[in-house]
């Protein structure tokens, strides 16, 4: 996906170059890019602002991306699993940030600790096959992302429907995210909830699981 992240009429490479999303010589990224941290970063700040807001100010409508816990696995290392394995282009996680950003305005929902995993996965998956020359199934990414390939199907659909199928990302607005990514800071706070009954798995075995042995459902609403 280089033709945002490299757009000639429009590119800023140092702040690109900084988040990991030009790679000098087009050598595969051996570890996760920077971009991943900020990115967790500020999905952890959104969720740390909703839960310290006044209790009027923290409902919103339940989506199909709730589930009825949270995973224990870290938005950190959840992010670095996707990337692993999905071996998506680092562009992917911006783009998939500004659909669960279209997605939660459209929808008036709320970021929280039981919908954010579901939108991460379901939205690099989506960003994957629109911007990438290669992308793995849906089938795949379930087992990625933990939940089963009929669940995944219905979340794409939802989003596909939320963001009235509009998937297309014009290079200043790709590039206006990546400098607001930039600005997170990377030692943002880890947080992680106890939900060993949605997964049935502690963290490491998340961490260290290959997809096909990673749970398969984590039950939604």
């Amino acid at each position: 996906m280089e033709t945002l992240a490299t757009d000639p009429g429009f590119v800023d490479s140092g702040v690109y170059l900084r988040l990991g999303l030009i790679v000098e010589g087009k050598i595969r990224l051996k570890k996760p890019p920077t971009l991943l941290s900020r990115l967790a970063s500020s999905l952890e700040r959104s969720l740390l602002l909703h839960d310290e807001s006044p209790p009027e100010f923290q409902h919103s409508a339940v989506t199909v991306f709730d589930g009825r816990s949270p995973p224990e696995i870290t938005i950190s290392d959840y992010l670095d699993r996707i990337f692993i394995y999905s071996r998506c282009s680092p562009s992917c996680f911006v783009v998939a940030y500004i659909y669960i950003l279209q997605f939660l305005d459209v929808t008036r929902a709320h970021l929280t600790p039981l919908n954010v995993h579901r939108l991460l996965v379901t939205s690099v998956m989506l960003a994957a096959k629109v911007f990438d020359d290669r992308y793995y199934n849906n089938a795949y990414y379930a087992r990625v992302g933990g939940v089963s390939t009929r669940e995944l199907n219905r979340l794409e659909m939802k989003l596909l429907f939320a963001l009235d199928f509009k998937l297309q990302v014009d290079p200043h607005t790709f590039h206006a995210h990546c400098c607001q990514l930039e600005k997170q800071n990377s030692d943002g706070i880890q947080i992680e909830w106890p939900i060993k009954e949605a997964c049935r798995l502690d963290k490491e075995t998340w961490r260290k699981s290959t997809p096909e042995s990673v749970c398969s459902q984590t039950t939604a609403r």
